[in-house]
């Protein structure tokens, strides 16, 4: 065998042991009459000892020789370390080598291996089989999978069942672009990369797997950005006979139990929050709720006087920034900056000091008294020491702004501490949104969402007023997981794709197998898709997604290691009945 013990086991009470270690050459360091070689794999490293008295020459100098990531075997003796490292689990003890083989040499890499690498995210992307051997990456990668093991044994004492679903689909309307494949054997039709399982997942409902789940690959053809990937891992679940309820308890039981016993937190309940209360106290539907700084909506007490642009805003309102009356006039200006670049798009921003001697100083005193800004510090909760940051205009613009504001002071402040875990539900999503440019509404999450019971008539007089019977799972200003009760009778879907454009000729080619399964007893039935890959992320302490996944792409959906996507040649097209139409 090429190893008795890997590179991390090895300590004192192995002294004067034989043991066989095979790994990489970490570092050596050479003076001249002894040789020290740090030999690394997986679990750790273990310092090798080669001398001019108890090794021969020609073992020495082949030590001597050895290159950064050379792939070595060795034999020797553990024995007491001169020199203890105690920062080290094997740091008591090294290697005293009788037998070296070299199993393959290696070129000098093109960064160093070490935990902090001289190497950029584009260098480490393409080679990233060197980058998985750096702990940062090697550990991420297996916190995913204690993750992952995690969610499989709790799911399954639960009565779940993992079931796999295609990955050749057909191409049905959910959101964003799909991923086609061309068939060859059907000349001019095409698979689909999934989405998400959700017609399967559905279907297995019907079909009475009525606990189902699957950790599994997702496919979506939209712009990147480092929480996004083309490929994506969802944990998928659906249930059968249940309600709103039964969902939010078992996978708020699922995610307990993952911060249990991977972070060692424990969290007694949830919070929940209506979606509209999320947009008027956070500014958007993922809110951080890790520190304050809610939203104070100001119409009231500041439309009240001369100034036009809050007078003919449709909403003014402010946060209030603790400690930040610290803040110099320069830091102040900057601020201003921010909030008008083209990411966040405000004309300008209002501020207020609230001084330590109970004064008010305003950006826009020329119009407001000390008893207006103190009624602006009321509404906004602001104390003495703090800084009233206020903006207006319409009223999702100026949300979204404050929000992005809201998020930039948390991070100058510290306020977003990774070892702290702040779960909750975000409910009574609205059914359906109006999209301007095809001048109709669309399901805010997917068609085959269920409105809030009672709320059917109203898809008739007051469509972008009916609630969705859906819920998103938020942490720490992440969406982690989201999911609904779905629609389960035929006459409620097709309902459904009526208010959402679709003709019943154009339903029918779509999604007519699932209606002609709605026809044979489909149960009531709901269910939540977390995104394993930003779940882990989280759970791991950051906000990226790229070192958790084995091989990622570059925000250009390209793996740059294996120079993917690539042309194929002509023979291919041909094969495949496609004729290229590529304009420059």
């Amino acid at each position: 065998m090429y190893r008795s013990h890997n590179c991390g086991e090895l300590n004192a009470s192995h002294i004067n042991k034989e043991v066989t270690l095979a790994g990489w050459v970490q570092k050596s360091r050479d003076k001249g009459f002894i040789v020290w070689v740090d030999l690394r794999d997986r679990y750790g490293i273990t310092q090798l000892v080669f001398d001019e008295e108890r090794s021969s020459k020609e073992m020495l100098l082949q030590a001597q020789n050895l290159g950064r990531e050379f792939v070595i075997q060795v034999k020797g003796t553990v024995i007491e370390r001169a020199s203890k490292n105690p920062n080290m689990p094997t740091g008591d003890i090294e290697i005293l080598v009788s037998e070296l083989t070299i199993l393959n040499e290696a070129l000098l890499p093109p960064f160093t291996i070490e935990d902090k690498t001289d190497g950029g995210e584009e260098l480490r992307m393409k080679y990233r089989y060197l980058d998985i051997r750096r702990n940062p990456v090697k550990n991420s990668l297996i916190f995913r999978h204690k993750v992952t093991q995690e969610v499989r044994n709790y799911l399954s004492k639960e009565g779940f069942i993992e079931v796999e679903t295609p990955y050749l689909i057909k191409s049905t309307p959910e959101g964003a672009r799909d991923f086609v494949v061309p068939s060859r054997m059907n000349a001019g039709q095409f698979y689909a990369l999934p989405q998400s399982p959700q017609t399967f997942k559905q279907l297995l409902m019907v079909g009475g797997m009525d606990k189902y789940f699957q950790i599994v690959k997702c496919f979506r053809d939209e712009d990147l950005r480092a929480d996004r990937q083309p490929e994506f891992t969802q944990i998928d679940c659906e249930m059968a006979f249940i309600e709103q309820e039964d969902i939010l308890n078992a996978f708020e039981g699922l995610t307990r139990h993952l911060l249990k016993e991977v972070n060692g937190v424990d969290i007694e309940k949830f919070p929940r929050m209506l979606y509209d209360d999320a947009m008027r106290l956070y500014g958007n539907d993922k809110p951080d709720i890790r520190f304050g700084m809610q939203f104070g909506e100001l119409n009231e007490v500041a439309q009240h006087k001369d100034f036009g642009v809050f007078n003919s805003a449709e909403l003014v309102v402010g946060i209030a920034v603790p400690g930040g009356n610290a803040y110099t006039r320069k830091e102040i200006d900057q601020l201003i900056d921010w909030v008008k670049r083209p990411q966040i798009g405000a004309l300008g921003m209002v501020y207020c000091r609230c001084n330590d001697d109970g004064t008010y100083k305003s950006s826009v005193d020329k119009f407001y008294d000390e008893g207006d800004l103190a009624k602006w510090a009321e509404v906004t909760g602001a104390k003495a020491g703090d800084l009233i940051c206020v903006l207006s205009g319409d009223k999702n613009k100026v949300r979204t702004q404050l929000s992005a504001l809201r998020m930039e002071f948390a991070e100058r402040l510290g306020l977003r501490n990774p070892k702290e875990f702040a779960p909750l539900w975000v409910m009574d999503f609205p059914l359906l949104e109006w999209d301007e440019d095809t001048e109709r509404y669309h399901a805010m999450h997917h068609p085959f969402t269920s409105p809030k019971p009672g709320q059917l008539e109203l898809l008739k007089t007051n469509p972008g007023d009916v609630k969705a019977n859906a819920y998103d799972l938020v942490m720490n200003g992440n969406e982690i997981g989201g999911g609904s009760i779905r629609i389960h009778d035929k006459e409620t879907q097709a309902l459904m794709f009526d208010y959402l454009g679709f003709t019943p000729e154009q339903a029918k080619a779509q999604f007519g197998f699932l209606m002609d399964a709605f026809q044979y007893g489909a149960p009531p039935h709901g269910g939540l898709a977390f995104g394993l890959d930003r779940l882990v992320a989280i759970l791991g302490g950051q906000e990226t997604i790229r070192d958790f996944i084995a091989f990622p792409k570059n925000n250009s959906g390209r793996d740059v290691m294996i120079d993917a996507p690539a042309a194929i040649d002509d023979a291919q097209l041909t094969e495949l009945s496609l004729k290229l139409n590529l304009k420059s």
